[in-house]
């Protein structure tokens, strides 16, 4: 009797230890989806300036698709500090199409206008902020420094190769945001790095029936207006007044964008 009691007492303690733990511990945690959408927690921080609204002389007496020269008030906006990113153009996208790679902090291009609103609407989606294009007295009025101007011919200064990245010191390449100086108002790469996108139309003589208040540009068009220069231009192109058009379908590896919203 007692063997058999002996005999049964082991077969129970052989079954507690074989027992299934109701609360397993997971040795192998999962491993994040990369299918699933970002959010707002994954989304790097845009670092916006208040544009102060006021009063300027938009474009110059250069060449005629900048004159007359002409005076426009603005409201108060802000402007992001820097060109949109690689690092931030991949957080919301999930794709990379930039042609110059192995920083994340260079200037995201080869982005066409309509490549630009899709990244927009997505972050905004999921941020819930309300970001946009600049116009493009907007976006002069920032590159000349708003009312803190002092009258350069390049964004934050006379001395072009103190504030662009252009075809003469860039070395063929983009090059990360803010290793330049900012202009006057702490905006860096206003003048150089990539041409960026404003939401204009396009029209070689809008400024002169151009409206003085908030102008938006032309109603129609076939161009968008294109701003700054980039890291493959002259030291022409990369004028504060100088402006032109792109089709909104074309990219290119010279062009990029800058982030507005309203205060």
């Amino acid at each position: 009797m007692k063997r058999l009691m002996f005999a049964l007492l082991i077969l129970g303690l052989i079954f507690i230890g074989c027992k299934k733990d109701d609360n397993p511990v997971e040795n192998n945690p999962k491993v994040p989806d990369p299918t699933v959408p970002p959010d707002s927690t994954t989304i790097p921080a845009i670092e916006m300036i208040i544009v102060q609204g006021g009063t300027f002389n938009m474009g110059s007496t250069v060449i005629s698709n900048e004159q007359p020269v002409h005076s426009v008030t603005l409201n108060t906006f802000k402007i992001a500090k820097y060109e949109i990113t690689q690092k931030l153009w991949e957080a919301v996208m999930g794709t990379n199409p930039s042609r110059f790679k192995g920083d994340e902090n260079r200037p995201v291009e080869w982005v066409n206008f309509n490549d630009v609103q899709q990244f927009i609407t997505k972050l905004n989606q999921l941020t819930g902020k309300n970001y946009r294009l600049p116009t493009e007295a907007e976006w002069e009025y920032a590159a000349r420094g708003g009312n803190q101007s002092l009258g350069y011919t390049y964004a934050g200064s006379d001395d072009i190769n103190a504030v662009t990245w252009y075809k003469s010191n860039s070395g063929s390449t983009t090059h990360p945001v803010g290793t330049k100086a900012p202009n006057e108002l702490g905006i860096y790469d206003m003048s150089g790095n990539v041409c960026e996108w404003c939401n204009d139309w396009y029209s070689s003589t809008y400024y002169s029936v151009s409206t003085n208040t908030n102008p938006q540009g032309p109603s129609s068009g076939s161009d968008r207006v294109l701003r700054g220069g980039s890291w493959n231009d002259d030291n022409f192109t990369c004028r504060s007044a100088r402006r032109y058009g792109v089709t909104p379908t074309n990219g290119y590896d010279n062009i990029g964008a800058r982030l507005v919203s309203n205060p």
